[in-house]
């Protein structure tokens, strides 16, 4: 690998200018987040899969297989976030995953892994605005249809916010997932009082199904086929650390946000899995679009609580819809600005905001919502990015604590190199598992892989920036590896 020093490492100190003029336009707004907001963010990024979505896996697998896919998946994020909190407490920048995975594997393993998180958070927003649209449609506002006009809308107004500010668009995201999370419990207590045991397991057994039985009555595999949608619970918690260069304190403040993140998501999992499969039934909400109105309207009429839910799924939506734009606009700008991706996509505004970094992937974004219209296809895309993804970046702990034992880490992953190992494993499970539920959109994602390894290994790994980030800790490293075996 040869990293571009043409402008950026003159060679006479008149000449030092250049280099600082290019993370100049190329800063974010330091200092603008805390705990408690970055908190409000990774619930955010995940929010709205607890209102629709992993409900479709237990038609994959029953009661049974998805409870048992949610706790192996629960296990995998938890894991995992341990040990990105140990790697954001080491390299707070804006890079997350893929700033991590290039200290410990190289520079292809830092672009594989910032392009899989890249095709999460560019294919999720997508997916979920079309999700929106039909809430709209269904709720009846303003007397607006699913379509074009309501997707375009929701990227300009979101965008607009995002283009504004970081504090302003976190404390916008932060109101909203507060108002989702209060209406998951509300649902949990309306839940509750028409709760049954026996409904849990009420799906046809297929006795054709190797281990089949009414917990699982699609058999054993059936557990596996439903591992992409136990992950619905918790996708997209991982991206806390790109916030890193914007936070308080970021060494203190990201492992403590990361882990509350994980611990509410964990509960609000359970609570939202249980009730609504226990107060309906596994069999009514298994295809449902909506599955927790739905478990709240057992004669089909709609209710308060119901009306109630339906108007927080709205709110849930667009929580996760917000705050993965940021997501996709910040690893976007970490690529850009190390030079993996064209340098001007990582240029910031007046404001501190990756303007490029937020309309290309928006634009993108509406363009796939607009011309495809198919939300399902696009979230399985994203689902098969992130699982790579995972299983890099806790490949990135195992490398760092195997080969620097010594580097400062003011927080330690619990269990070390055996948690990080526990995530890896499953999510190269996870991996595999995306073929059984959607061949196509593996299929896809692997393509865009391809395009996009191929731009970088005939033109953007000969043109890194060395001044970046990310180039300087990993230059850093090796120095200090060349120095102990000198």
């Amino acid at each position: 690998m040869t990293v571009e020093p043409s402008s950026l490492e003159p060679s006479s100190p008149r000449a030092a200018d250049p280099a600082d003029d290019y993370l100049r336009r190329r800063a974010l707004r330091r200092g603008s987040a805390g705990w408690l907001l970055l908190t409000g963010l990774g619930v955010a990024y995940v929010v709205s899969g607890d209102y629709s979505g992993w409900n479709f896996g237990l038609a994959e697998g029953g009661f049974g297989g998805l409870a048992i896919a949610m706790v192996l998946m629960g296990a995998m994020y938890t894991c995992m976030v341990f040990a990105l909190a140990e790697l954001s407490s080491i390299l707070p920048t804006a890079g997350g995953g893929y700033g991590f995975a290039r200290r410990a594997l190289g520079p292809w393993g830092g672009f594989l892994t910032g392009t899989a998180i890249l095709i999460e958070y560019v294919l999720a927003p997508a997916a979920i605005v079309i999700f929106i649209g039909d809430y709209v449609e269904s709720l009846g506002l303003f007397g607006l249809e699913s379509g074009w006009p309501v997707y375009l809308v929701c990227f300009a107004v979101f965008l607009g916010i995002h283009l504004w500010g970081v504090g302003e668009a976190l404390r916008f995201s932060f109101v909203v997932t507060g108002i989702a999370v209060a209406a998951l419990i509300v649902f949990a207590v309306a839940a509750l009082p028409h709760f049954d045991a026996s409904s849990l397991d009420d799906i046809p057994v297929d006795p054709a199904a190797a281990g089949s039985s009414s917990w699982l009555p699609m058999g054993l595999l059936g557990i596996w086929a439903a591992f992409p949608f136990g992950m619905w619970f918790f996708l997209g918690v991982e991206g806390v650390p790109l916030a890193a260069e914007e936070t308080r304190e970021p060494s203190r403040t990201l492992p403590k946000a990361i882990v509350w993140s994980m611990g509410i998501l964990v509960v609000l999992a359970v609570v939202t899995f249980v009730t609504a499969a226990g107060a309906r039934g596994s069999a009514a909400i298994q295809e449902a679009g909506n599955p927790l109105v739905e478990a709240l309207q057992p004669d089909g009429e709609a209710t308060v609580w119901s009306r109630v839910v339906n108007y927080a799924g709205l709110a849930g939506l667009v929580a996760s819809f917000f705050s993965l734009i940021y997501a996709g606009s910040r690893q976007l700008f970490a690529l850009s600005r190390a030079g993996y991706l064209p340098r001007f996509l990582s240029l910031t505004s007046g404001r501190k905001a990756p303007y490029l970094g937020l309309l290309v992937p928006g634009a993108i974004g509406f363009g796939l919502a607009a011309g495809t219209g198919d939300g399902a296809r696009m979230l399985n895309v994203a689902v098969f990015g992130a699982t790579i993804s995972y299983a890099l970046m806790s490949l990135s702990h195992i490398v760092l604590r195997r080969r620097e034992p010594g580097l400062e880490r003011p927080y330690r992953t619990p269990g070390g190199v055996l948690t990080s190992s526990v995530a890896l494993v499953l999510a190269c499970a996870a991996l595999v598992a995306t073929f059984l539920v959607d061949v196509t959109a593996a299929l896809i994602a692997l393509a865009v892989y391809i395009v996009a390894l191929a731009y970088f290994g005939l033109y953007s790994r000969r043109h890194l920036v060395a001044k970046a980030p990310e180039e300087e800790f990993a230059a850093l490293a090796a120095a200090e590896a060349e120095l102990a075996r000198d």
